[in-house]
């Protein structure tokens, strides 16, 4: 317990030295003292089980004083140099940013809407126009088989790199002992922290990193297995609708939770080799069951969180004209591997209710079974979620009766 002018004293004989001293003033309090560019430096030392002064957490302080000092010395003899580093990077030349760009029929979208919005106003039949659009959209879509180009957000995470690492951002050398940039958790993209926030949204994730099918986000899957959607969704939907269509009880009707559960863990062992065939699981009901919870174990929900609110609006709604068109603008909101997915679904689920003489499902059934399983209330207060489930029902029973209009 020394005061600073004696702390000052002792270290000025070397750069780089250092003690730690207990706070006269705090007594249980520690400060960490550090010689550097010919001065002493104090900082304010904690430990949770590591030891540390900013987010970096250090098994020993020589450790914490090695990767301070490395740092401080980069920061001051080439803070201008870091500051210009994020300017010409070798990201934009390298094939990153050209592979991901958004296929030509995107673009075109928006100037078909706007084209039937006018005529919308000029007096013409709304419903004609709207189901005009949606041929349109929909002659696009099949023109477009290939896999669209979905944006995808980097998913970094602070890590620590063994042995010398360049940014692939900037190109240039990461410093430190430790925790020295983040790393993609799906791509693998290793950059300086700073750096990060410059990369575009053009994450493609790889196998290597995305190892399972469910809980995982469904944008990540479908970016890193090449597909429109997720591989569970069109193989349950193709099982479902070549042997159960006419099945009573279709999707309300519970499997057997661990054959379920067995199911769900082919998709996450064997991907889209997964044998979820009449030999495999006799009872089809456990394959509506391994699509229903690949629903729930979404991390970001169908109707993401973001979209709620808009959803819910619609189901308020009292004129149906109101409900459509708030449920065309709540679309819009979803990412586009959510949209595509929601499409293809409800076009499943409106062919559903065509068998509705066997299997007794109409829209509003399968809008109760499904209204909690594509959608879940961002905020956490239990009243108001339970509040939220009739209108989480309305929004999908609209969904599909409205499919061949809204997609």
């Amino acid at each position: 317990m020394i005061s600073r002018e004696e702390t000052d004293q002792l270290l000025s004989v070397a750069e780089g030295s250092y003690l730690i001293r207990e706070s006269q003033r705090q007594p249980g309090t520690y400060t960490l003292a550090l010689r550097f560019g010919n001065q002493t430096r104090n900082f304010r030392l904690y430990y949770d089980g590591k030891h540390f002064v900013g987010e970096k957490r250090f098994e020993s302080i020589h450790d914490l004083v090695t990767d301070g000092l490395i740092t401080l010395y980069i920061e001051t003899k080439a803070a201008e140099y870091i500051a210009k580093m994020t300017i010409n990077p070798i990201y934009e030349h390298i094939g990153y940013t050209t592979l991901n760009r958004e296929p030509a029929h995107k673009k075109q979208m928006p100037a078909v809407k706007e084209a039937h919005d006018e005529k919308d106003s000029s007096g013409e039949d709304v419903t004609a126009e709207k189901r005009l659009t949606s041929l349109v959209r929909r002659a696009t879509l099949k023109e477009n088989e290939q896999v669209p180009k979905y944006e995808k957000v980097h998913n970094f995470k602070v890590h620590t790199f063994r042995g010398p690492h360049w940014c692939e951002y900037c190109a240039n050398f990461m410093w430190g002992l430790i925790a020295q940039g983040v790393k993609c958790a799906d791509c693998g993209l290793n950059v300086h922290k700073q750096c990060s926030k410059m990369v575009p949204n053009d994450c493609k994730p790889d196998l290597k990193h995305v190892k399972k099918v469910y809980s995982c986000d469904l944008t990540t899957l479908v970016k890193a297995h090449n597909t429109k959607r997720p591989m569970v969704v069109d193989m349950c939907i193709r099982e479902i609708e070549s042997r159960g269509l006419n099945s009573e009880g279709l999707y309300r009707i519970s499997g057997f939770t661990d054959l379920i559960e067995d199911a769900k863990m082919a998709f996450d062992r064997d991907g889209e080799k997964a044998d979820i065939s009449v030999n495999a699981y006799e009872d089809i009901n456990i394959i509506t069951g391994a699509l229903k919870l690949y629903f729930r174990d979404l991390p970001i929900p169908l109707i993401t969180y973001d979209a709620y609110p808009k959803f819910l609006e619609s189901a308020k709604a009292v004129d149906p004209d109101a409900q459509l068109e708030a449920l065309h603008e709540a679309l819009k909101l979803l990412p586009p591997a959510h949209c595509e997915t929601l499409r293809y679904l409800m076009a499943h689920l409106k062919r559903v209710t065509l068998h509705e003489k066997d299997n007794l499902m109409n829209a509003e059934n399968l809008g109760i079974v499904f209204g909690p399983t594509l959608m879940r209330a961002p905020e956490l207060d239990a009243m108001a979620a339970l509040n939220d489930i009739r209108y989480q029902r309305l929004v999908v029973e609209m969904l599909i009766k409205n499919e061949d209009i809204l997609f």
